[in-house]
């Protein structure tokens, strides 16, 4: 018996002493402020005389797990501010965040790291990701001084802009409604206005927006080329603050500030406004006379509210919602107009487990735009929805952290179009998708990988897709890294836009159609989804500490896609049934494959900012008559963006940019003949008058011309101290009036250019 209890004695003693000592560890988690108390992303918090560390995220918050019990010193960093030196004492497991407040720096230092970025970059995978932030979209020559994000997106690499007029955003292959954009957590289907030097969101108000070209990670899903996230910051939380902005093409109103201030446990919640309007419709009939008669017909505006409820732990509830609304109006011609509204909340609770970070959205959207040609028909399309999500974060340990999370959208779409053939499209559909992710990440200091898996389902298709994907990083040195990543992605959602017309600023939405063929090229078609697979590689290398370099190839396989049928001939009646389905369905099956490598270049330092980009890329398309190139199969692309500060006190600044841009494709026009209509019995074709027909070659054969557009700024900021701060600019699009070719008018054999040399002028108070 003695022996029996020693034994039992020693097994209690080797397991549990083991748990023992973990129990010794500890958590330091807080959250770093800025001087008006909005949570500062991107400030790196290091504990001295260690190899722990951690980098906020855009909560300010940051969690260091696992540091054993003791006395330590932490240092917090973040650019442009003063470097803290912190205290702390871990003596138990779960301590209560510290509230860190930075003060920023009076004055700056010329041999500051200007490059926030390349801390995250060594410890983050990052394969085909730009993050973006007001300061960085601002350093764009801008239409009246207000630099927008539609702009800046322009200039990435990978991605192509199609016009200045109803031009489109095409990345690495993927056509717009292959790419979602995100609007804190909602989803944004009309992210940019008709003209399109605009988008819906006001730079101001953006604190991050996190651009992926390709191989996103699973807490993403529903879309197989892209995702754009964007997210907004809180209001002041110390005082009434705002901006009041006009220039030749817009004005915009922005308002922020505390709200329901509590002086005992020091908690201020904010509020922030922004609204802005175009009245180019009608300025452009007095400044920009010579562009039309009649001005250019576009008008839009947009609104954003939001809430922020702060507690003393730093946890915090957003309730936002937003209006967008855009308008075309050519008169006796066409008009086209769309409205997105919607509201949402979002939360982020930190609990008592110190290493949990917990994240929930829920939002409902409506989007309705109509199309009426003169003389024709009126097309519509709706779609408005909700979406729910919930997240969780996990720090495990300094090496180990797991991020999972559950996603439920549902969604109504109805649209009355009619394809080219004149046949009517008026289906209403309602669609249910529930996904589940999970994301683990090891960071070794060398290696870092990022497997994750999404399982999404359909229930509206009844089909489920298991989507496994990858990223991983080797920091060969401290200055030079390999990274990858492959995916596989999904997505039900469909437009009407057929990616062969060169104009259409109609875009429907179906959630799903079943009229689609059987076959493709033999195979039976066993699902509606779209679907896609992406392989990505790529090397970066500091070269110093304001010189990076970065370079990516990748392939996206568009396994399926899915579009408006353009070769249909015959309705899908009874009558036809002989015929092949893709010449009566009124949509289709296509395979793609989108090819090529992007270089950016980039310096910084405290005066100069330098971006130069280059893309080399190949689009193929494949249906079952032939393989061709989309209209936006750019094979080069070239982009420079240079600013300067200059002056004492930096209070000038001087923006240019340069983009160079290879022909798209067109089809070419072989001949013109007289087509008659002998339906008709008894027909004298002496005397019959035709309409006009046109002899095409193959599907976009040729190639428009190059395309190339300078374009600058200058901006002049002075300071008033308690009366706020003046800016004024003049900017200049287009400087040297280059003819771009738009597209060609084969009816009435009128070329239509891109816009000419358009000057602004703009001034911004801020107070």
């Amino acid at each position: 018996m003695k022996r029996n209890a020693i034994f039992f004695r020693l097994i209690i003693l080797v397991f549990v002493f083991p748990l023992f000592l973990v129990a010794q560890n500890g958590t330091i988690r807080g959250i770093v402020y800025d001087e008006v108390l909005e949570p500062v992303m991107g400030a790196t918090i290091l504990v001295n005389d260690s190899d722990f560390y951690a980098v906020s995220d855009i909560n300010g918050l940051f969690i260091i797990p696992e540091i054993p019990f003791g006395n330590y010193q932490i240092k917090i960093s973040y650019i442009g501010y003063e470097t803290l030196l912190i205290d702390v004492d871990v003596f138990q497991k779960n301590l209560d965040p510290i509230k860190i407040y930075l003060n920023e720096q009076s004055t700056q230092l010329n041999n500051i790291n200007l490059n926030a970025q390349r801390e995250d970059r060594k410890n983050e995978v990052n394969v085909s990701v730009l993050k973006l932030t007001t300061k960085t979209i601002k350093q764009l020559p801008g239409i009246g001084g207000e630099p927008d994000i539609a702009q800046f997106l322009q200039v990435l690499p990978g991605v192509i802009f199609t016009g200045d007029q109803g031009g489109q955003l095409y990345i690495r292959g993927g056509a717009p409604i292959h790419n979602k954009v995100l609007l804190d957590g909602m989803t944004i289907y009309s992210p940019f206005h008709s003209i399109g030097f605009f988008s819906v969101f006001d730079t101001d108000l953006i604190k991050k927006a996190d651009v992926y070209t390709g191989g996103f990670g699973a807490q993403y899903g529903g879309r197989i080329s892209s995702i754009m996230d964007i997210q907004t910051r809180d209001g002041n939380k110390k005082r009434l603050a705002g901006k009041l902005s006009a220039n030749t093409f817009s004005s915009k109103l922005l308002l922020e500030g505390p709200l329901f201030h509590s002086v005992n446990n020091n908690i201020s919640n904010s509020f922030i406004l922004s609204s802005k309007a175009s009245y180019l419709d009608q300025t452009s009939k007095s400044f920009y006379s010579y562009l039309s008669d009649n001005g250019l017909p576009y008008s839009f505006s947009d609104f954003y509210g939001k809430l922020s409820f702060f507690s003393q732990n730093g946890s915090k509830v957003n309730i936002y919602g937003f209006g967008f609304n855009d308008n075309v109006n050519y008169v006796n011609l066409t008009e086209i107009g769309w409205l997105n509204y919607g509201f949402g909340t979002n939360i982020v609770l930190i609990p008592s487990s110190a290493k949990m970070l917990v994240e929930g959205k829920m939002s409902y959207s409506k989007y309705d735009i109509f199309e009426e040609n003169f003389g024709a028909p009126r097309n519509n399309s709706v779609i408005d929805g909700f979406n729910l999500g919930l997240d969780f974060s996990y720090f495990i340990s300094q090496k180990h952290q797991a991020k999972y999370g559950v996603e439920i959208l549902g969604y109504t779409t109805k649209l009355n179009f009619r394809n080219s053939i004149g046949t009517l499209i008026d289906p209403e559909d309602h669609s249910t998708e529930f996904a589940g992710y999970i994301n683990y990440k090891y960071n070794d200091t060398r290696l870092i990988l990022d497997p994750s898996l999404r399982i999404q389902n359909y229930t509206s298709l009844g089909e489920t897709s298991i989507e496994p994907r990858l990223g991983l990083k080797y920091n060969l040195n401290e200055y030079i890294r390999m990274k990858a990543s492959f995916g596989i992605f999904s997505q039900n959602l469909l437009s009407t836009s057929s990616e062969r017309d060169v104009v259409n600023l109609f875009s429907g939405f179906l959630s799903s159609t079943t009229s689609l063929p059987q076959f493709f090229n033999g195979e039976e078609i066993t699902s509606a989804l779209q679907k896609s697979i992406h392989y990505i590689v790529g090397f970066e290398y500091d070269v110093n500490n304001h010189l990076d370099f970065n370079i990516e190839g990748y392939v996206k396989d568009f396994s399926q896609l899915i579009a408006e049928n353009k070769n249909q001939i015959f309705d899908d009646i009874p009558e036809f049934e002989n015929e092949p389905d893709y010449l009566k369905k009124e949509f289709i099956v296509e395979r793609g494959l989108a090819s090529g490598f992007d270089v950016l270049i980039k310096y910084i330092n405290d005066r100069i900012n330098l971006w130069t980009v280059y893309s080399y890329g190949v689009v193929e398309r494949e249906d079952e008559m032939q393989v061709y190139s989309p209209h936006y199969d750019r094979r080069h692309n070239f982009n420079i963006v240079f600013s300067y500060l200059y002056g004492k006190t930096k209070n000038w600044e001087f923006s240019v940019r340069w983009n160079y841009g290879s022909g798209f494709p067109f089809t070419k026009t072989q001949a013109y003949y007289e087509e008659l209509n002998l339906a008709t019995p008894n027909t004298d074709i002496n005397i019959l008058n035709g309409d006009l027909g046109i002899i095409y070659s193959d599907l976009n054969s040729g190639r428009l011309p190059d395309y190339h557009r300078l374009d600058l700024s200058i901006k002049k900021t002075s300071d008033f101290g308690k009366y706020g701060t003046l800016e004024w600019s003049v900017g200049v699009t287009n400087l040297y009036n280059r003819n771009n070719i738009f597209y060609y008018d084969r009816i009435n054999a009128i070329r239509v250019d891109q816009l000419p040399i358009i000057p602004s002028v703009g001034i911004n108070w801020i107070f």
